[in-house]
C-alpha cells in the first residue's frame, strides 16, 4: 500500500473513532436511506438463515444429511422389502411387509424428488442472491462508509486549519456522492425484486403439495391393499397341525438297556430275562442317565413315571454280565441346545462425545449393538436403548455385521 493510501486509511480511523468517542458530528443520510439500509441488513440475515432451515427441513438429522444422504423411508422401505422376501411368498405377513416396503421406497422417491425440485428453484437462487446481489450491496455501503468517513475527516481537518484544499474536499465529495449513489440504487433492486421472490416460495409450496398429494395416493393404496390381506387372513380356514413323531420322521429309536425302544407315546420294551441264583448278588447298578424318567414293569411294557418315582435297578449275579449293562454308568449326551445367534457388535476404544443430534456417544469399553454400516466412517449402532451414528475408528468390531 502506498504512503498516500495509509494516510487516508488512518485519516478513516481517525474519523471513525473520533465520531463514536469524541462525540463528532458525521454527515448524516435521509431516514429514507436508513430504512434501506436496515431492510437490507434484514435480507441479509434472512437469505442465510433461510437456506440453512431449508436444509434442515429437507434432511431433519445433520449425521444423516452429511454421512448418509438417504431418507428414513427409504431405510425403513429396504428393511421390510428384506424380511418380507425372506418370509416367502407363501407367507401373508411377508407379502404384507413387501407391499409397505415398495410403498415406503416409493415415497422415498417422491421425497427424493422434493428435495432436487427445492434444491434447484428455491436454494440455488436463494445462493446466487447472497453471492452476487447481495455481496455487490454490501460491497457499495462499505464504500460508501468509508467514502464518508474520508469526506468528513478532510472537512473537519480543513476546519482547523489544516492545509486541506478545496480541491482535495471537492474530489472526496464527488466520491461520496458516487458510492451514495451506488448504494441506494443496488439496495433498492434487491428490495424491490418482490415478484421473483414470491415465485420462488410458490414454486416451494408447489413442491411441497405435490410431495404430499403424491404420499397421500401411495398411503391410500398401501392401507386398502392392506386391509384386503387382513381380511384374506382372518377367512382362511383354520389348518389343524399335528406335529410330527421320530417314526414320522423315519429317525430310529433309541435302544436302551434290555433292548428298550422309544417309539411315538407308547414305548414297549422287551426285557431280556436276568437269570436269578441263591448265591450272593452283587450290588446293583444304577443307571440315572438313561432311566431317570422311566420305570420298567414287571409286564415288561415301559412308561413314564413322574420324577418322584425312583429308577429301576437292575441285578447281576456273580459272573454274569448284561449285554448293554456296563459296570459304570454310561456317559449320557444331555440334548442339544440351540446355539444363539449372537447380534454384530462392536468394543469401544475410546470415550465419543456426539456433537450433533442422531450420534450416538459412549465411554470407553462399552459394547455396543451393531445396526448398519452406514459408509467406510460411520456405524449405526444401539447401546442402552439409545440408537445413533459413531465414527469407525473409535470401536474394535468383535461380531461382524452379516
Amino acid at each position: 500500500m502506498a504512503f498516500a493510501g495509509l494516510k487516508k486509511q488512518i485519516n478513516k480511523c481517525n474519523q471513525y473513532v473520533t465520531e463514536k468517542m469524541g462525540g463528532a458530528e458525521g454527515t448524516k443520510l435521509d431516514l429514507d436511506f436508513m430504512d434501506m439500509e436496515r431492510k437490507t441488513d434484514v435480507t441479509y440475515e434472512l437469505v442465510e438463515e433461510l437456506q440453512t432451515k431449508t436444509k434442515e427441513f429437507l434432511q431433519p438429522n445433520p449425521t444423516a444429511r452429511a454421512k448418509m444422504a438417504a431418507v428414513k423411508e427409504g431405510v425403513l422401505g429396504d428393511c421390510m422389502l428384506l424380511y418380507g422376501k425372506k418370509l416367502g411368498d407363501d407367507s401373508m405377513f411377508g407379502t404384507a411387509l413387501v407391499e409397505m416396503g415398495e410403498s415406503l421406497k416409493q415415497m422415498a422417491d417422491v421425497k427424493y424428488s422434493l428435495d432436487d425440485n427445492i434444491k434447484q428453484n428455491f436454494l440455488e437462487p436463494l445462493h446466487y442472491l447472497q453471492t452476487k446481489d447481495l455481496k455487490e450491496v454490501m460491497h457499495h455501503r462499505k464504500k460508501l462508509q468509508g467514502r464518508r468517513l474520508d469526506f468528513d475527516c478532510k472537512r473537519r481537518r480543513q476546519a482547523k486549519g489544516s492545509h486541506i484544499t478545496d480541491e482535495e474536499i471537492k474530489a472526496a465529495e464527488d466520491k461520496f456522492a458516487e458510492s451514495l449513489q451506488l448504494a441506494q440504487m443496488g439496495m433498492f433492486n434487491l428490495l424491490e425484486n418482490d415478484v421473483e421472490q414470491i415465485s420462488q416460495l410458490a414454486t416451494f409450496a408447489d413442491g411441497l403439495l405435490e410431495y404430499h398429494s403424491q404420499c397421500t395416493e401411495i398411503l391410500k393404496t398401501l392401507t386398502e391393499t392392506l386391509h384386503e390381506k387382513r381380511d384374506e387372513a382372518a377367512s382362511r380356514p383354520k389348518v389343524e397341525f399335528v406335529p410330527k413323531t421320530l417314526a414320522d420322521l423315519n429317525i430310529e429309536g433309541i435302544d436302551g438297556v434290555n433292548g428298550t425302544n422309544f417309539n411315538n407315546s407308547v414305548i414297549s420294551t422287551r426285557a431280556t430275562p436276568i437269570s436269578r441264583s441263591t448265591s450272593k448278588t452283587q450290588p446293583t447298578h444304577n443307571k440315572p442317565d438313561l432311566f431317570d424318567s422311566w420305570t420298567i414293569n414287571s409286564a415288561g411294557s415301559s412308561q413314564l413315571s413322574s420324577p418322584q418315582h425312583k429308577p429301576y435297578q437292575l441285578e447281576l449275579h456273580p459272573g454274569q454280565q448284561s449285554g448293554n449293562a456296563s459296570p459304570l454308568a454310561s456317559p449320557m449326551k444331555s440334548p442339544a441346545k440351540t446355539p444363539m445367534t449372537k447380534a454384530p457388535c462392536c468394543t469401544a476404544l475410546y470415550d465419543f462425545e456426539p456433537e450433533n443430534p442422531g450420534e450416538l456417544g459412549f465411554k470407553e469399553n462399552d459394547v455396543i449393538t451393531l445396526i448398519n454400516k452406514i459408509d467406510e466412517n460411520w456405524f449405526e449402532g444401539s447401546l442402552n436403548g439409545r440408537t445413533g451414528y459413531f465414527p469407525v475408528t473409535y470401536v474394535r468390531v468383535d461380531i461382524p455385521l452379516p
